[in-house]
């Protein structure tokens, strides 16, 4: 792609999520998250390939569903209350739709279908922007709105734990397993928005570190499936080693930084009475874990049949820079002793 009009791409995708971060005004808030949208679908189309095309397809038409039934439900909520505030959502019927159009905009369950697919059919880079920052608009906003209807959020939240772990459980395509964490991921934030907004601010975050690791290793590994991930062994023995600590802070396991968020999250369940639904939550960890292992396993303890054509990738070096995946794994497996620290600075 030519680096002019990427450049302008990518400035229109932070562009609208500024917009967006920085509107009080509904009509204002829907411009930003439009932006988004389009500045990211050419980055989606560029290698004109039928499955990138058609992930980019199944993404707009997603997203426009999203963004109509959000300007639907702003103007109700304009009609019903006088104001196009966004903090100040009176009325629960287009709070609820709101709420929904997000989910559907970043892919919770049971509006998640789509997130799997298309992230598939996209490359590592757009996915890992697809997965990170197009996240961030959408959150802005249903931290903003601050949902008062806590049975609907609780309800998004369990199925996007169960179902994040249960659909990545039987996958072997690695984008797909990555799409069905994402959703797990966002299950946890959704399920403690409501209790500590600052809680849901920080499992993103760290849920970005992971994630921007897990697919600088996977690009630098050139990996899209299961097995291509056991010829890491020859390319990158360090960073081999390292990855399974990466997978496993995902999947929330102690000592590692994956820990600190779901912690932190069990204990706020537990405070607010909600024992069954974090024990269910923990549950559902057990599943993500497992998929986890899957891949821990297949990179660290199998070889990759050694034929002519399984060589080949191994005698080619990266032009990947090392720097931002070298800090983004430091950060994804050692940021755990700051966890005194971070809820110090939750508690208001």
């Amino acid at each position: 792609m030519n680096p002019y009009i990427l450049a302008i791409l990518l400035f229109g995708l932070g562009l609208g999520t500024t917009i967006t971060f920085a509107s009080s005004h509904w009509l204002l808030a829907w411009m930003g998250l439009e932006m988004n949208t389009l500045a990211i679908i050419p980055l989606m189309a560029q290698h004109h390939h039928p499955r990138a095309v058609e992930a980019t397809t199944k993404y707009f038409l997603t997203q426009a569903t999203a963004a109509a039934m959000l300007l639907f439900a702003s103007v109700t909520n304009a009609w019903l209350s006088g104001q196009w505030d966004i903090q100040q959502m009176t009325h629960p019927l287009p709070t609820t739709i709101i709420t929904l159009a997000l989910a559907l905009k970043i892919g919770l369950a049971p509006v998640h279908a789509w997130l799997p697919e298309v992230l598939q059919g996209l490359d590592l880079t757009v996915g890992l922007i697809l997965s990170t920052w197009q996240k961030l608009a959408p959150f802005a906003l249903i931290l903003q709105i601050n949902p008062t209807n806590s049975t609907i959020l609780i309800i998004l939240g369990l199925t996007s734990t169960l179902i994040g772990g249960w659909g990545g459980l039987n996958q072997t395509q690695l984008r797909k397993i990555l799409a069905y964490s994402s959703i797990a991921h966002l299950g946890w934030m959704i399920l403690v928005l409501q209790f500590s907004p600052s809680l849901t601010l920080l499992t993103l975050l760290t849920y970005f570190v992971m994630t921007f690791s897990t697919f600088l290793v996977f690009k630098l590994n050139k990996a899209t499936t299961i097995n291509t991930l056991a010829t890491s062994w020859t390319k990158a023995p360090v960073l081999t080693s390292l990855t399974p600590l990466i997978l496993l802070s995902l999947g929330g396991l102690p000592p590692l930084t994956g820990f600190m968020p779901k912690w932190l999250i069990l204990q706020e369940l537990a405070k607010q009475d909600l024992a069954l639904t974090a024990t269910v939550a923990a549950l559902s960890a057990l599943l993500s874990l497992y998929f986890y292992l899957r891949l821990s396993y297949a990179m660290t303890l199998t070889m990759s049949p050694n034929n002519l054509s399984g060589t080949t990738p191994w005698r080619l070096s990266s032009s990947q820079s090392t720097l931002p995946l070298a800090i983004s794994t430091a950060m994804a497996i050692c940021l755990l002793p700051l966890a005194p620290a971070a809820t110090a600075l939750l508690t208001p």
